[in-house]
């Protein structure tokens, strides 16, 4: 059944909001989470959790205290605490991405960092958090990969955890690997830039509705573009490339993507160019044609940074739209209030 009245969500990093459109006809209405609140400083993974609240992963960008993840009311945005805390012990130094499992296990991609100056690295890690409680329950295990700097994650449908990671050292490396989220082990190398070339520093990862993952890859050189790869769930083999921009011109690169309403894939730009800050809504099936859902900031459209977004009727483990939600929460049926990249290489 379609749901009706539901609500686009994206963090902005230039304001540190989370700001609010129409799923529809992408009108703004405010925003959702105001600027800094309670700390809101780098936001980076959006989901919902089973009680229809919004879960932020809070990087605390040039910060002295560790990442956190943060709790707004669904329905009003009020801020509901620090579900889990920067000082508290399994902290994220760098939160990106972020699922909650069926089990209501949260997963949360801690990039990690490399201190150039000092050669320095903090090792990347997929924590895992109570859903109600936010206490540390351990890392998944990867022994056996490193360097791991995992960014973005979402469950597959064959119930696998796929984790996207990069080398701060080599960044024109990249993965996409899976784990076995019932052992919590590394299972995988899904797909490396050893067998598709294209793979530079991904991020944001989804499963489209024709059971492809889709994937963020950043350009590679300056003769190169940013684009979305889509490869085969199957096969491992790429089918098809999204090119954001073009070589030679301005930047425009995404760090995440989701699927929405009517099988459209919704993709938040940012860079250096004239669509910073617009939302593209690419329909896959028709030459990978898209409009403008939202405007860029060259055009007065209220986004600076848009990194990630959900919906509100996004499934928070597989990032669906229309998933599989047990749960009859009515968060996306209320009008949000109205209010008048440290990603320095992506």
């Amino acid at each position: 059944m379609k749901l009706r009245n539901d609500f686009l969500y994206i963090g902005d990093g230039s304001d540190n909001t989370v700001k609010t459109f129409d799923a529809e006809t992408g009108r703004f209405l405010g925003s959702f989470v105001p600027s800094g609140d309670h700390g809101l400083n780098g936001p980076r993974g959006l989901i919902f959790d089973h009680e229809g609240n919004l879960l932020v992963t809070n990087q605390n960008v040039g910060q002295p205290q560790n990442g956190d993840v943060l709790k707004y009311n669904g329905q009003t945005g009020a801020f509901l605490g620090e579900l889990v805390k920067s000082n508290a012990p399994g902290a994220p130094f760098a939160p990106r991405g972020i699922v909650l499992s069926k089990q209501n296990v949260l997963f949360v991609a801690d990039m990690g960092d490399f201190a150039f100056d000092t050669s320095i690295e903090v090792p990347g890690e997929v924590r895992m958090y109570n859903g109600f409680t936010g206490a540390f329950i351990g890392n998944l295990d990867h022994s056996g990969f490193s360097p791991f700097h995992p960014r973005g994650l979402v469950f597959g449908p064959d119930g696998l955890l796929y984790v996207s990671a990069f080398d701060f050292l080599d960044p024109n490396k990249g993965w996409v690997l899976r784990f076995d989220t019932k052992t919590n082990k590394l299972l995988d190398v899904f797909i490396s830039n050893d067998d598709i070339k294209d793979l530079h520093r991904p991020e944001g990862l989804v499963f489209g509705p024709d059971g492809n993952l889709y994937v963020t890859s950043f350009r590679a050189n300056v003769n190169d573009t940013d684009k979305i790869l889509v490869v085969n769930r199957h096969t491992r083999k790429l089918l098809d490339k999204i090119d954001l921009d073009a070589v030679a011109q301005p930047r425009a690169f995404a760090q995440a993507i989701l699927f929405g309403p009517n099988g459209k894939l919704f993709v938040p730009i940012t860079g250096n160019g004239p669509d910073t800050g617009s939302v593209r809504r690419y329909n896959i099936h028709h030459h990978k044609t898209f409009d403008v859902f939202v405007p860029p900031a060259s055009a007065g459209g209220p986004l600076g940074m848009p990194w990630y977004l959900t919906f509100g009727n996004t499934d928070p483990a597989t990032l669906d739209y229309e998933g599989d939600r047990e749960e009859s929460s009515d968060h996306h049926q209320h009008h949000p209030p109205h209010e008048s990249s440290d990603e320095s290489s992506s």
